[in-house]
């Protein structure tokens, strides 16, 4: 079986995993940074769940109502069939407001016989750091409450009989039934009739949206679900986008690179809202905007690599030393210091996204004055540091370097600052800035190539090599029949690709030498074959790769090379993109031609 075989549900507040046999293993509410009320997923023992257990169960199927996020688990027991549909509230109401409440909902879809199956409803909050008691309230709802340290409370409404689920005895499902979990009393009356208007409501939004998303036809389904993936890791509040629903999946089981996602990073939310504005969902970058707007709100404002879901600049990292961690994967870590980092190639991929919103909405832009001042501060700041190392995109934590994709994206800062400025018909930036362009594309191209590797290679003075290197072209930094790079796509793929997946790169850094695929690199990969001309290996390629997703469709952060399980946090952002970017590409041309590396030959 194939590791974090997991569903995910959510409502742009919060998200919820569950596993393919219904057990609810990660949730945190009332928002996707707060503390866990679910967290068997980080610890089998402790961490808490809420699992429905069938007495006489043959098997299950789960699967999500096509083009929602409406999670369905099948269970065909020897007694009857019946099915849980797990979700979280998200609608629009009369007045054009988004119902999205901290709630959780199981409806039991009553389909044949009379099933029988245990609750087992073992909630642990705040991570599971002290004791919680469970107890029956004004024989309504079961409240779960902690005894001491910090205080945190959670409420179960239910259709079934409360003692009957806190002392797990058997239960014998004859109609629909439901359990809402939700992190704030109700002073309504939940019945039966008001959560299935909630869960049509709910169903209904998201075929809503999903019509709006413009797929190609080929990878419909992949990109349809990537999408909604994405969608949901946008934070309706501020306009945040996470890198993944969850902290410290290992890349390696048993090994330290656990790292909490629950964060917006400038470069994940940028690719995420441009993949999603091309798709057709404009809203998602105006939130998006607004959010980058609220936490530059001054010219001098220094732009850190992350931020929290609200604006939090300041995340500091601890470890959760009490919880035993995926497959015993220790630490469990909270908060990210990574915040703290320099990484230079931030500017040019926000700015990248701002540009596509000044054209496509050239006229009719909202904010532009305020943009545009936001466009020129963080030019100010490319100006003066282009020339410094920095961090990379791999948030390195040992020294400095001048990494190739950093002075890359450095270039794109400047190249989109001048077409911006072009579209504002501002000759004064848009001849200034050009001057800066073409000084650091001399610089890249005088120090990042190295006639022994015949590729751009990971940092300048380097023979190492960087997955990272082959987006130049991507970004219109250099062109895909240029010899130089065709020859770096190839040396890349030779030294970095091993049984079909993509290492980041093999150098050893912080941490020892990588060991596991990271997932968008094997992406970018196939993206840079398709450029070069070998499209028929790119196709073959990305069927492959996304073979390798779990029983949803769904990718984590890394592939393991030698079981294909998925492994790092989870779903995650960077991975569903690259799948739409990928399809995108290969579905807008059907030759199976090997024109460009012909090039190289000659």
């Amino acid at each position: 079986m194939k590791n974090l075989n997991y569903g995910v549900v959510g409502n742009c507040r919060s998200a919820a995993m569950v596993s393919e046999n219904g057990s609810l293993d990660w949730m945190c509410l009332p928002q996707f940074d707060s503390s866990s009320a679910f967290a068997k997923l980080l610890d089998s023992e402790k961490g808490g769940s809420f699992e429905v257990k069938p007495e006489k169960l043959i098997r299950t199927v789960q699967y999500y109502k096509k083009n929602t996020n409406l999670l369905h688990t099948c269970f065909i027991c020897e007694d009857g069939v019946f099915e849980l549909i797990d979700f979280m509230p998200r609608y629009i109401t009369d007045n054009s407001n988004y119902f999205a409440p901290p709630d959780f909902v199981r409806y039991f879809k009553h389909i044949k016989g009379r099933p029988t199956f245990r609750i087992i409803y073992n909630p642990k909050l705040d991570y599971a750091r002290n004791e919680t008691k469970n107890k029956i309230a004004k024989s309504e709802f079961i409240k779960s409450y902690t005894t001491s340290g910090t205080y945190d409370s959670l409420y179960l409404y239910t259709s079934f009989d409360c003692e009957s689920i806190l002392n797990q005895e058997v239960i014998s499902l004859y109609k629909h039934e439901f359990c809402l979990v939700t992190y704030n009393q109700k002073l309504l009356k939940q019945t039966y009739d008001r959560i299935y208007l909630v869960m049509q409501r709910t169903k209904t939004y998201w075929l809503n949206w999903s019509e709006k998303t413009q797929v190609h036809s080929r990878y419909a389904e992949e990109m349809g679900r990537s999408a909604l993936v994405l969608k949901l890791l946008s934070y309706q509040k501020t306009g945040a986008v996470l890198a993944a629903l969850t902290t410290s999946l290992p890349e390696t089981i048993g090994e330290v690179r656990n790292w909490d996602y629950r964060f917006c990073w400038i470069r994940d939310g940028s690719m995420v809202v441009k993949i999603l504005t091309q798709l057709g969902h404009y809203n998602v970058a105006k939130r998006y905007l607004d959010f980058i707007m609220d936490i530059i709100p001054e010219k001098r404002e220094k732009i850190q690599i992350m931020y929290g879901i609200n604006g939090e600049k300041k995340l500091s990292e601890y470890e959760l030393e009490h919880l035993a961690g995926y497959q015993d994967s220790k630490p469990v870590r909270v908060g990210n210091a990574a915040y703290k980092q320099k990484q230079n190639d931030i500017y040019g991929i926000l700015l990248d996204l701002i540009h596509q919103q000044f054209e496509l909405f050239e006229n009719s832009l909202l904010h532009t004055e305020e943009l545009y001042t936001i466009v020129r501060s963080i030019v100010k700041v490319v100006e003066q540091n282009w020339r410094k190392p920095d961090r990379g995109i791999w948030e390195i934590r040992g020294k400095s370097l001048h990494f190739t994709f950093s002075k890359v994206m450095c270039w794109v800062a400047f190249d989109r600052a001048v077409k911006i400025a072009k579209l504002l018909e501002d000759d004064y930036y848009m001849d200034k800035w050009a001057s800066y362009r073409d000084a650091v594309k001399k610089n890249i191209m005088k120090n990042a190539w190295s006639e022994k590797k015949q590729a751009f290679t990971q940092h300048y003075g380097s023979e190492d090599l960087d997955a990272s290197v082959l987006l130049m072209e991507s970004y219109g930094f250099i062109e895909a029949d240029d010899k130089k790079y065709i020859s770096t796509v190839l040396t890349i793929q030779e030294e970095l690709e091993h049984d079909g997946l993509m290492f980041r790169y093999k150098n050893t850094d912080d941490f020892g030498t990588p060991k596991s695929a990271f997932t968008i690199c094997s992406f970018w990969l196939i993206n840079s074959l398709f450029k070069i001309g070998r499209k028929k290996e790119a196709r073959e390629k990305f069927n492959i790769l996304l073979s390798y997703s779990n029983h949803l469709g769904l990718f984590s952060e890394d592939i393991d090379f030698k079981t294909k399980g998925l492994l790092g946090n989870f779903p995650q952002a960077y991975s569903h993109l690259a799948i739409i970017e990928t399809a995108t590409n290969l579905a807008s041309d059907d030759v199976e031609s090997d024109g460009l590396i012909e090039n190289l030959k000659s």
